[in-house]
């Protein structure tokens, strides 16, 4: 059986930090709109509210990591839902970017594949 390699171009990471519970509220949406590939995880970080705490002692602060790869073109709607989403318009929420990457790959059925190969 011949492997062979596809290369997926134009794609962007979008990565949103979040405040512990709503990496779960991200995931819902992003399965309502039909996203079923991303990743999201636990993660610990101190920022400058933690900083600023009792004694100015910086307290470790629970959050959830989500990782979405999307087409280019759906980035502008699928950031703003994962904005709404988890809230980040509320100061200490979270942050959130998009990397878009030059290169990514995995496996891609072939009746997918078909549609946009010679294009």
């Amino acid at each position: 059986m011949k492997r062979s390699f596809t290369s997926l171009t134009d794609v962007t990471l979008i990565t949103a930090v979040v405040q512990h519970g709503y990496g779960e509220v991200i995931s819902e949406s992003l399965l309502e709109v039909g996203i079923q590939g991303f990743t999201s995880h636990a993660a610990m970080g101190v920022g400058i509210r933690e900083r600023l705490g009792a004694l100015g002692v910086a307290v470790d602060a629970e959050r959830d990591v989500v990782n979405v790869m999307v087409s280019s073109d759906e980035v502008d709607r699928l950031f703003e839902r994962i904005f709404l989403a988890g809230k980040l318009d509320v100061p200490g929420m979270g942050f959130m970017y998009a990397t878009p990457l030059m290169q990514a790959a995995t496996y891609v059925p072939p009746s997918i594949l078909s549609k946009y190969v010679g294009k």
